[in-house]
Parts: structure tokens; sequence; C-alpha cells
């Protein structure tokens, strides 16, 4: 039923969100024609699965076909490698991509902050990083991973039909920074 339902969000987006559906249904054989015949397989199709996993709202592994791929994923970005590519061809998709950026302080979710350090003083994130994929040049989904330990994510998901509206991360700081002075001016301070 959620495939379904991821399915036809797809269908009510742009043209380059119709080509990514028809990945949707790509991937598993994608996956069993690396296992089966991996001389079929190209280089970027990796890359493409990434992709089309990071996009889906329900978050990057809803579906088992998309394990593989993703835990590689996790396991490269922890390594220091490249985020991978995805060459769609002429006429495939434009404007489609995603981005890994490490979270720190300076560029977190305002609920994945904390104190922590020597002397709890040092603005922390419970994320690893941040991967913000782009579909028609929007922001589609951004993707929290190894949210406060492995193999955890958070997805929020900005695409067709979604009111809420893309926030900056690096502005969170500054609202976690005001919310805890507010409430240590009403509370008689301390951490």
């Amino acid at each position: 039923m959620e495939r379904f339902q991821f399915a036809r969000t797809m269908r009510r987006a742009s043209p380059t969100c119709a080509a990514l559906r028809s990945w949707v249904f790509a991937v598993p054989l994608f996956a069993a024609t690396s296992v089966f015949a991996p001389g079929l397989a190209d280089a970027d199709d990796w890359g493409c699965q990434v992709l089309l996993c990071l996009s889906d709202p329900g978050g990057p592994e809803q579906y088992s076909a998309c394990v593989p791929p993703i835990e590689k994923l996790w396991a490269a970005l922890r390594h220091g490698d490249p985020f991978p590519t995805c060459d769609f061809g002429s006429g495939g998709l434009q404007g489609a991509s995603a981005t890994n950026t490490f979270a720190s302080g300076g560029y977190c979710r305002e609920d994945l902050l904390n104190w922590g350090g020597p002397e709890q003083s040092d603005l922390l994130c419970r994320a690893t990083g941040s991967i913000n994929v782009d579909i028609d040049n929007h922001l589609y989904t951004r993707v929290w991973w190894e949210v406060s330990g492995p193999d955890r994510t958070i997805t929020e998901f900005y695409g067709a039909g979604r009111a809420q509206l893309p926030y900056d991360p690096t502005r969170s700081a500054a609202l976690f920074l005001q919310q805890t002075e507010q409430s240590h001016g009403t509370n008689g301070g301390g951490r």
C-alpha cells in the first residue's frame, strides 16, 4: 500500500518526478540484475539507485530493494568516500541531484542539537550528516543519517502536495540558542 501512495505522490509531481516514478519499479530489477548478471549493470547504477531511494518520502530504506544500495552509501560516507553520481543520460532527469553535508552545531535540525563536550558547552548535532535531494532544482527530500547512532535516519519531505517549506539548517543553532536563553530567563538559568 505504501509503495502505491509513494507512486501516486510522484505522479502528481513534475515531469522529472514522473521519470523518477518509473524507477520505483526499476530498483528491484536493478538489484536482481546486479546479483544474477553483474556484467549487465552499468557503473553508475548504484548512484541512480541511491538517488531514487533517498527521494522516497517514506525513508531511504522503506523498500527492501533500497537496503543494499543505501547501506553501501552509509559505509562509503563513513569512510570519507565521495557521494555517488548518477548519469540519467540525454533525455533523462535534468535538475535531479543529491548532496551530502556533514552535520555540526552549525548545520543541524533544531531538535537534534544538544550540549556536549567536557563542560557541556559545545553545541553538537546528534546526526552525522544530511543529504539534500533536489528534483527539478528544488529540495524534494532531506535525509538526516546516523541520527543518535548507525542505521537511523529522519526523512523530511518537501515534494508535491506538501505545505511545509524547507528550513535552513544553518539557522537552527541560532533558534536553539534563542530558545535556550529564553528558558534560562524564565527558569532562573542553568543548563
